[in-house]
């Protein structure tokens, strides 16, 4: 078997009196698309910030590619891509100049082809005399993703790079990630957005410092205890209290005009003919029950509720 690209084993890691991840352990396989996913606050940016040994553990270990990336960092630096959350363009140069820049910092030489097939991949070609300043968000969001790519790194280090950023240009800089995990690079992404977790092969969910679950999206969602019955109601604090007045019912969230009913195991069906019946009696129109397969959100809600964790930066 290959050795992992990124590992962490009892990491730990203080600020003060802060304690901002709590006994961390996870690897990251060659080739796989990982996201750690979690709110702010969870722990990401410092995760990411010691795989970049820009940071030291306070506990535990990290390794990546089998070495310590702050006792190597030089060597780390020319093998992993880092794309941060607030990545700096130069606005005053052009699409092309930035690439080089960047290409140049990381000591590559004879890079012009590798940035034109960068700029081709990304559809950038016909805007490169442009300057930074003058792109969309989704096309600084590209060339930012050009930049980190342009000395060809075998991991590449995402912190929260869809945040602030059009649907349009999301599906896109998914469509480009795919593309890259095609060519063998390892891709690990931070990520508030459990939507994006889907698309990853495994991730770890996240929350105050420690890890929550950690597997296969679908096995993730497959390990939940209860049942989910799902609700559309026009009037939804009506249909609320009337669906907690059921004695089965363990939890109501409410997830934007939907609401997620959680009841024991098995017993679904019979929890959903007695709140159709109850909101008829009620006068409350719920006509969308149905039974559903847990979301990542509920899971993440219920781990959430049942960890005790602390604070964590």
């Amino acid at each position: 078997m290959k050795a992992a690209a990124l590992d962490l084993d009892g990491v730990t890691k203080r600020f003060g009196d802060t304690e901002a991840l709590r006994g961390v352990s996870y690897s990251v396989n060659p080739g796989e698309m990982f996201g750690l996913i979690g709110p702010d606050g969870a722990g990401k940016t410092t995760t990411i910030r010691l795989l970049c040994g820009l940071l030291r553990p306070t506990g535990g270990r990290v390794r990546v590619l089998g070495v310590d990336p702050a006792r190597a960092h030089p060597a780390i630096a020319q093998k992993v891509g880092y794309f941060s959350q607030r990545f700096s363009l130069y606005g005053d140069l052009s699409i092309d100049e930035n690439i080089a820049f960047f290409a140049e910092i990381h000591g590559v030489r004879h890079y012009q082809d590798r940035r034109n097939r960068l700029l081709e991949m990304m559809q950038l070609t016909k805007f490169r005399g442009r300057l930074a300043d003058r792109l969309s968000g989704g096309m600084k969001q590209k060339l930012a993703l050009a930049c980190t790519l342009v000395h060809e790194p075998e991991i590449i280090l995402l912190d929260e790079p869809t945040t602030g950023v059009d649907p349009v240009s999301r599906r896109e800089f998914w469509r480009l990630l795919s593309e890259f995990l095609s060519q063998g690079i390892t891709i690990y992404m931070a990520t508030p957005y459990l939507d994006e977790a889907e698309r990853c092969s495994r991730i770890a969910l996240m929350s105050e410092g420690r890890i929550l679950a950690l597997d296969e999206p679908n096995a993730i969602r497959a390990a939940f205890p209860d049942d989910i019955i799902e609700v559309l109601a026009a009037e939804q604090c009506a249909a609320e209290d009337v669906i907690r007045r059921d004695p089965a019912v363990r939890d109501v969230q409410n997830f934007g005009e939907r609401l997620h009913v959680r009841v024991p195991r098995g017993e679904a069906d019979a929890v959903l003919a007695r709140l159709a019946e109850a909101c008829r009696q009620a006068r409350v129109d719920a006509a969308g029950l149905r039974k559903i397969p847990a979301s990542l959100e509920d899971v993440f809600i219920d781990r959430v509720s049942t960890t005790p964790v602390q604070s964590a930066v």
